[in-house]
C-alpha cells in the first residue's frame, strides 16, 4: 500500500528580524500562510520483523538530494528512531521551486511524516511531532498546523491564528537564488548597533501584538467588520498593522530585480487589479501578491510575463482545507 500526500507551500505575510541568539539563530516574528500550490509525495512503508529501519528517497528533480541531507530523510529518521523497524520508500515529485522561499523542502518533511503515519495507521503524539519538526528545520513545524500560523523563536514556535479567507495569490519565480545566511549577515551589518539593544526585541513583541490583536478581535462572517463582506478587508486590516518583511531591506539592495517585481505585482493602471498586499517570501527569491479577484491575479501574471518573469497562480489555503485535502489518496501495492 502507498499513500500520496500533497506537500503544500507557504508565504510569509510579515517577518520581523530580531537580535542574534546564543545558538547562532536570529529571533524572529512571522505570520506564515499556507498556499494551495504543492509538491506531491508518494510514501510506501513496510514493517520489518528484524533489522534496522531504512529510508529510500527518489525524485523527479536532480537538484533535490536523496540522502541524509534531505529534510524528508531527517524527519523520517527521527520519527523512526527507537521504533520497530520499517522500510520506507518516498518519491518526491517536485512542482515547486527549490530554495525559493516557499518552504518546499520543509513542507516535504512534514508531508512525509503525515504520509508515513497514514500508511502505517500509526500516529505520533502531537507534541512529539512538533518537537521532531523543530529539530529538522525552523519552517517545518508550521506545516503541522496549516492555515495562518504565528511563528516565534527562530520561526519554529508555532501558534495557529484565526484563518484568513481564501485569497487569490500570484507568486513570481525569478531565476536567481538568495542566500539566507548571507541575508542575515547583511542585516546584521546594517543593524549592528540596534541589534544589541532592547528596541530590536521590542519590535518583535510589537509585531506579535499587532498580528494577534488584528486577527483575534471580534468579527463576523469570517472577516472583520470593515464594510462589505469581502476577503480584502481582512488583508487590509493586516496591512494597516504595518506588516512587512525585514529581509526586503537587504535582499532588494543585493537583488534589485526583486524590488522591481514587487512593484509590478502591486501596481496596475487599473486600480481594481492592484495587489491587496505584496512582499518577499522568507528571504526569497519568491515574491508574492494577493488579489481580491481572479481577474486581478491573472492581470498580475500577464504583467510579469510581459517583463519576462515566470510565475504561478494559486490561492491561500485555510487550515480546514489544508488538512482536508492533504491526503491525495492511497493505493494498494
Amino acid at each position: 500500500m502507498s499513500t500520496r500526500v500533497r506537500s503544500f507551500s507557504k508565504i510569509n505575510l510579515g517577518l520581523a528580524i530580531g537580535p542574534s541568539r546564543p545558538d547562532g539563530f536570529h529571533a524572529l516574528t512571522t505570520l506564515y500562510q499556507t498556499l494551495a500550490a504543492h509538491d506531491l509525495l508518494t510514501i510506501e512503508a513496510r514493517k520489518l520483523t528484524a533489522g534496522k529501519s531504512s529510508i529510500i528517497l527518489t525524485t523527479n528533480d536532480n537538484r533535490v538530494p536523496t540522502d541524509q541531507r534531505n529534510t524528508v530523510w531527517k524527519m523520517l529518521n527521527k520519527a523512526l528512531s527507537g521504533k520497530p523497524p520499517v522500510e520506507v520508500h518516498v518519491h518526491i515529485e517536485k512542482r515547486l521551486p527549490v530554495q525559493g522561499g516557499l518552504g518546499a523542502g520543509s513542507a516535504n518533511a512534514a508531508a512525509a511524516l503525515i504520509g508515513l503515519e497514514h500508511d502505517l495507521n500509526q500516529q505520533l503524539p502531537g507534541a512529539e511531532r512538533l518537537r521532531i519538526a523543530a529539530e529538522v528545520g525552523s519552517d517545518v513545524p508550521l506545516f503541522l498546523v496549516g492555515g495562518a500560523v504565528l511563528g516565534l523563536g527562530r520561526g519554529e514556535e508555532v501558534y495557529p491564528m484565526p484563518d484568513l479567507p481564501e485569497t487569490h495569490c500570484v507568486v513570481a519565480l525569478p531565476s536567481l537564488g538568495v542566500s539566507t545566511p548571507q541575508a542575515f549577515r547583511d542585516w546584521d551589518s546594517r543593524h549592528a548597533e540596534s541589534l544589541t539593544q532592547a528596541p530590536s526585541s521590542d519590535r518583535l513583541k510589537e509585531l506579535s501584538r499587532a498580528l494577534s490583536a488584528c486577527l483575534c478581535e471580534p468579527h463576523s462572517s469570517g472577516v472583520f467588520s470593515l464594510g462589505e463582506d469581502r476577503p480584502g478587508n481582512l488583508l487590509l486590516a493586516l496591512v494597516r498593522t504595518g506588516i512587512e518583511n525585514d529581509f526586503e531591506e537587504v535582499v532588494f539592495c543585493q537583488h534589485p530585480l526583486l524590488g522591481d517585481i514587487k512593484r509590478i505585482l502591486v501596481f496596475s493602471d487599473h486600480p481594481e487589479q492592484s495587489a491587496l498586499y505584496a512582499a518577499l517570501s522568507g528571504s526569497g527569491s519568491a515574491v508574492f501578491g494577493l488579489y481580491e479577484t481572479e481577474a486581478a491575479a491573472q492581470a498580475a501574471e500577464e504583467r510579469l510575463s510581459a517583463n519576462g518573469i515566470a510565475s504561478m497562480r494559486t490561492k491561500t489555503l485555510p487550515r480546514k482545507a489544508y488538512w482536508r485535502t492533504m491526503i491525495k489518496g492511497s493505493t494498494k501495492g
